[in-house]
């Protein structure tokens, strides 16, 4: 006993910072290269433009490590990874609109994290057009992260980490409010979804079951038309027949334009991992694939406004029968990509 006791002093004695938690160890990264992000052949093209920002090795994990860092928020209580959880593709399950500083509601249900490198728009409303702009929003709203970027500069700006890590991926240790933004943006650029069963079908490697089968040709003649391309989202805004929400008071497209025509128009959701995003719909009204298939067939209601494709044949909605909807949910679930919520490259 005598003896362990004396080797413990000696350890702490010869390194005094042995046993200490207040610093992260930063382990030594390799030499800084350029990410070639992997996708399928039939992908549309990337609309990121990495001469403006080049997406690399070090940048990334600067900003993996920057998506889950509290101090971007007021309080230091609230991440980017706070409401885009990876096991639900990056979203904020459990909940219909997204929870922010000091339990603050949101007004709109966190959208998913995903292919985001091939998107020409973000947000529900379309407001952001180059993803190096995006994260500005959820750290500024007073829902979200109530912070501002100086802020969170002279936060980051104190700690050794961060001026290392900054380092590595710039060149030298100053951290300014494009830097982070630029970082926060490659790691998101990173995180594409190409690996469903569907896409094995797509490559030979997997079959459908008869249900599948039968879900997809389906899908595609009542669902694809606005779900259109390997997204499942042609980006359009559409009035999908939804009632006004008096709690939120979100009429979607109408918010950034001021035109009524925009009136309850909402960005078309990717359906990638649509098994793992649930609640659905902008404000989280629904909470599985059923209701929301229910919805299209049942209670679409009528509006000046309402999306064409819903309304024809004097007919509104989407005629669908109980069958018909099992067979295109079983569909739905071929999208879902288990290496995607589980990659511990995405990981905190």
């Amino acid at each position: 006993m005598i003896k362990q006791i004396f080797k413990i002093i000696l350890v702490l004695v010869t390194f005094p910072n042995f046993i200490s938690c207040s610093e992260e160890v930063i382990q030594p990264l390799e030499k800084d290269e350029a990410v070639n992000l992997k996708f399928p052949s039939y992908f549309p093209q990337m609309t990121f433009d990495q001469s403006e920002n080049p997406i690399t090795k070090n940048g990334v994990e600067l900003g993996r490590k920057l998506f889950y860092e509290g101090r971007l928020s007021r309080n230091n209580t609230i991440s980017c990874g706070f409401c885009h959880i990876q096991e639900n593709a990056f979203t904020h399950h459990g909940h219909t609109v997204s929870h922010g500083i000091d339990d603050r509601l949101g007004i709109r249900n966190a959208p998913a994290i995903q292919n985001m490198v091939f998107l020409k728009r973000y947000m529900w409303d379309g407001v952001i057009h180059n993803l190096n702009q995006q994260p500005i929003i959820p750290m500024t709203d007073v829902n979200e992260m109530d912070s501002s970027m100086p802020e969170a500069i002279a936060k980051l700006s104190k700690d050794e980490v961060y001026k290392k890590l900054f380092t590595q991926a710039y060149g030298d240790e100053n951290i300014t409010g494009e830097r982070v933004l630029k970082a926060l943006s490659q790691f998101m650029a990173s995180l594409i979804s190409a690996d469903s069963k569907y896409d094995r079908f797509k490559q030979g490697k997997e079959n459908f079951t008869s249900e599948e089968s039968q879900g997809m040709a389906l899908f595609q003649q009542k669902c694809a038309s606005c779900h259109s391309g390997e997204l499942f989202t042609d980006e359009s805004f559409r009035n999908t027949g939804m009632y006004y929400n008096t709690q939120f008071k979100d009429a979607g497209r109408h918010r950034v334009t001021l035109d009524q025509s925009d009136w309850m128009k909402f960005r078309v959701p990717s359906l990638r991992n649509v098994e793992y995003t649930s609640p659905y719909m902008h404000d989280g009204r629904f909470y599985t694939l059923e209701a929301v298939l229910n919805f299209y067939s049942d209670n679409v209601e009528d509006n000046p406004n309402l999306d064409p494709q819903l309304k024809q044949n004097n007919h509104i909605g989407i005629a669908m029968n109980a069958q018909e909807k099992q067979f295109i949910i079983a569909f739905l679930k071929t999208l879902s990509d288990k290496s995607f919520i589980s990659n511990p490259k995405f990981a905190e």
